[in-house]
């Protein structure tokens, strides 16, 4: 995978060029368009007739277009006979009137236009109109990353939607993770993932520990980015909520645009996309090559991702076959003690830590018109994930006579006992290495009829799906020595006990199978009643591949129907009511259920031991709300707005806690924990001008009391464990903060065209303080809060070429994005006499100043 992906690009750029030759000028539809229009009474070829916007995303009757949507010509209608001409003679007459002329589409309502129609389930066909949709919801478009300049797509939505926030385990900005109500989709095993993810209808979240890795998205290949509340017909993980990605394709994108771009850190990328549209036929093809020095030690990236689309459509049929590959390489170093950032802001504590990920994904959608009123559509997919993780640790062994032993036990290695003189008087460490070679197919199908119940407007679906997925899984551990700068170098002596460091070999099975409905009812013109609910059925099998760990052996099945119900009402032109109820489950997954024994606790990421059974979490979620939208056609002047309360309540939640044992863990059910909150969003555009602001209050806490192991919490109001007196322990109450989730978050910017060519814009995203992970019981002081100025400009040379500035970080503020807690003493003693640690505080730093450029070009 690494070789072909890395000699891919070149391929890649070379298609791309032979699409340029041919294709018309860059366009995206749902106001994607990558070049900028001038402000009002400037002429730009850039507002170039479109003549790919596919049928199914024409304005339903009724309905008006978007402010700032160009009409097409009547000469681009004519080339396409099967529209209705009825529309175009209408449209075309104000240009004949030189007294009324329409005002030109505005550059700001362009890159501020979203999605009309939602998707009530993964696959395609089940959209309805945005105010129809009774629970919160939040798109984003291709505008939204070209108008930052993102590299990844997570950070446009935590500019733009009001309850997503962009947290950090890893110290790698490409490997972040997107925490939405406080619910969490990461890339990072041991993170209980509450967020169903979906790419063009397929769900990617990962065979082992439903982590989502959002470093395999090319950022130019995608075209739209939806969040939606809690909706259980998206299946395992939707009980925080669904994240429905759609990529590019060769009819809604034509033309085609390079980039390349340097600056900070030694950032040197390039990328490229390109879409034509022949007849019925159309393709679009888009790849990525980053390459990072890392502004940390020993944390640099490369990244190599591409996505490929070919699809054919007429007036009954569309299929899209789409491959999705990537190959990546990240330094990931994790968190660092906040006295050791006191001596440089780019220090790390304990390397190598790396992560090398491959991906190839092959997916096939379609949908089939049977009747005017009833649509077929599905979706299947073949994907393969590879991964393998390097990880540097300290290893608390003590001398035991003329051994080394680990918590009173000898290590043990092929040649036998390790001797104490095998440490050559450094302190030791262990570099575990962990792998997983993971093979995911499965599918959807579903059908949704339009046809009318009882004279009045409906919208029937009712669909299935199947997930299988086998994972081979493999961990190993290896002696090492500490030296200088916290790096742990391998002593070449292999561990193979005591158990909980033993080499592991373990196969995964995951069958998932789905069956689910809604029904949306318009009871008036005004009043929108939707129901539905989904059937989950989840069987995951563990087997043990060494014969030496019997105890890992298990099969766990899990079952559960879960409802919803909402509706909308239209106050007025423009000002919609909604609300909502809904339930959903998360089973367990396999990493979960085979880490999940405190008498034997696992290197999380590293090591499996026991499985007691874990019960599966349970969701209920009820909503509240209103959006609304108002608009001036003639001054292209609009104002979107939304506000809106939920509260989310898990029952039997899942959580990863510290062992006794230093740098060990398990997971357990942690009886009820609530989110609730609210959120709230509002956008203004002019013909020059374009402003967003939006906030979001979240209050999460535990609703059981437990008791939780914190070794390392520097409190001195731990407790002894009641089990195990010599060590210590913490008692959560009903009401304490759940941590790693700011309360707070607040996210403004602005663009703005200083000329019609030049446009300059900023974001900001702040958010307030967060409870350290291991501090359950809020005894200490928590992360501080933070906030960031980002700026970004651009300037176009001719309607061909751009040049672009990028500024993240503008004031160079130091916070950290996560906090845990460390040993102090075992610290010490591996810093090789260069620092006395007595703050048991770790945090994962966030990147400081950095200033990048480019140039794009658009044909």
């Amino acid at each position: 995978m690494s070789t072909r992906m890395v000699t891919m690009a070149p391929g890649v750029a070379l298609a791309c060029v032979m699409f340029g030759a041919s294709a018309v000028l860059a366009q995206d539809t749902g106001g994607a368009t990558t070049t900028a229009n001038p402000p009002s009474g400037q002429a730009s070829p850039a507002q170039a007739p479109s003549t790919d916007t596919p049928a199914s995303q024409s304005t339903p009757p009724g309905q008006t277009a978007a402010p700032g949507t160009t009409l097409p010509n009547v000469e681009v209608i004519q080339q396409q006979p099967k529209a209705q001409p009825k529309p175009v003679k209408q449209a075309a007459k104000p240009k004949k009137e030189p007294a009324t002329p329409a005002p030109p589409p505005s550059p700001a309502a362009i890159e501020a236009a979203e999605p009309s129609q939602i998707k009530m389930s993964p696959v395609a066909g089940s959209e309805i109109p945005l105010e129809k949709v009774p629970n919160g919801v939040a798109s984003t478009t291709a505008a939204d990353i070209q108008r930052t300049g993102a590299v990844t797509a997570q950070d446009v939505l935590q500019s733009r939607v009001p309850g997503v926030i962009v947290s950090d385990l890893q110290g790698n900005e490409f490997q972040t993770d997107v925490q939405y109500r406080g619910f969490s989709s990461s890339p990072v095993n041991g993170v209980p993932q509450g967020l169903a993810v979906y790419q063009n209808g397929v769900r990617i979240n990962e065979a082992f520990g439903d982590i989502v890795n959002w470093d395999f998205l090319p950022s130019n290949a995608v075209s739209s980015m939806t969040v939606m509340g809690s909706n259980p017909v998206f299946g395992l993980n939707a009980i925080g909520g669904a994240i429905s990605v759609d990529m590019r394709d060769g009819f809604n994108f034509q033309g085609a645009e390079f980039d390349v771009r340097g600056g900070s850190f030694g950032r040197i990328q390039g990328s490229g996309a390109a879409g034509a549209q022949s007849g019925n036929w159309a393709m679009f093809i888009a790849a990525e090559d980053i390459n990072d020095n890392g502004w940390r030690q020993f944390s640099p990236s490369e990244v190599h991702r591409m996505y490929a689309d070919l699809g054919f459509k007429n007036r009954e049929a569309e299929f899209h076959i789409n491959f999705t590959g990537a190959d990546n390489f990240v330094g990931a170093v994790s968190a660092t003690p906040v006295q050791l950032l006191d001596e440089g802001w780019n220090r790390v504590y304990t390397n190598p830590q790396t992560t090398q990920n491959a991906m190839e994904m092959v997916s096939i959608n379609g949908s089939v018109k049977a009747t005017n009123t009833l649509t077929f559509s599905g979706v299947t997919y073949y994907r393969h994930f590879q991964q393998a993780r390097t990880d540097g640790n300290i290893l608390e062994v003590e001398e035991c006579g003329n051994l080394l032993c680990l918590d009173g036990e000898p290590l043990t290695s092929a040649s036998g006992t390790v001797p104490s003189s095998a440490d050559g008087g450094a302190p030791l460490g262990s570099i575990d290495r962990t792998s997983q070679n993971a093979d995911s197919f499965g599918g959807s199908l579903q059908a949704v009829e339009k046809a009318k119940l009882f004279d009045h407007n409906n919208q029937f679906l009712i669909g299935g799906s199947i997930d299988y997925g086998r994972v081979a899984y493999g961990a190993r551990s290896s002696l090492g020595a500490i030296g200088p700068d916290f790096t742990v170098s391998p002593l070449g002596i292999d561990l193979t006990g005591p158990n909980d460091i033993s080499p592991r070999s373990l196969t995964t099975t995951n069958n998932y199978y789905g069956l689910y409905f809604t029904d949306t009812f318009d009871v008036t013109d005004r009043l929108s009643l939707t129901v539905g609910g989904r059937y989950n059925y989840a069987r995951v099998t563990l087997e043990d591949k060494t014969g030496d760990d019997p105890f890992l052996n298990g099969s766990h099945t899990y079952q559960r129907f879960n409802p919803m119900g909402g509706l909308t009402y239209q106050l007025s032109k423009g000002l919609t009511f909604y609300t909502s109820y809904a339930e959903a489950n998360r089973a367990p997954t396999p990493a979960e259920l085979a880490c999940a024994d405190p008498d034997n606790p696992c290197l999380i990421e590293s090591f499996l031991t026991g499985d007691p059974p874990l019960k599966q979490v349970v969701s209920r979620t009820g909503e509240i709300g209103f959006r609304g939208e108002t608009s001036n056609v003639l001054k292209s002047d609009k104002i979107d707005w939304s506000f809106g309360f939920f509260r989310t309540l898990n029952q039997d939640d899942i959580i990863s806690v510290a062992s006794p044992t230093s740098g060990r863990g398990y997971f357990k059910n942690a009886g009820d924990t609530l989110r609730q909150g609210i959120e709230a969003s509002i956008s203004y555009q002019t013909q020059r001008l374009f402003l967003y602001a939006n906030y979001a209050f979240i209050d999460p806490t535990f609703q059981s009391s437990l008791e939780l192991a914190s070794p390392n919490n520097p409190s001195d109001d731990v407790v002894p464990c009641s089990g195990d007196p010599a060590e210590n322990c913490i008692n959560v109450r009903p009401g304490d903060r759940i941590p790693g989730i700011p309360r707070h978050r607040f996210k403004a910017g602005f663009d703005y065209w200083l000329t019609p060519k030049w446009k300059f814009g900023s974001d900001l995203v702040a958010a307030s303080d967060q409870v350290f992970f291991g501090d359950e019981s809020n005894l200490n002081k928590p992360l501080a809060g933070y906030g960031q100025v980002n700026l970004h400009t651009s300037y176009d040379i001719t309607n061909h070429i751009q040049i672009y500035g990028l500024i993240n970080n503008l004031f160079d503020h130091h916070y950290g994005t996560f906090g845990n807690y460390f040993n102090t003493a075992e610290g010490s003693e591996a810093s090789l006499g260069t620092i006395d640690f007595t703050d048991a505080r770790t945090i994962v730093p966030a990147m400081p100043f950095a200033a990048y450029g480019g140039m794009k070009f658009k044909f």
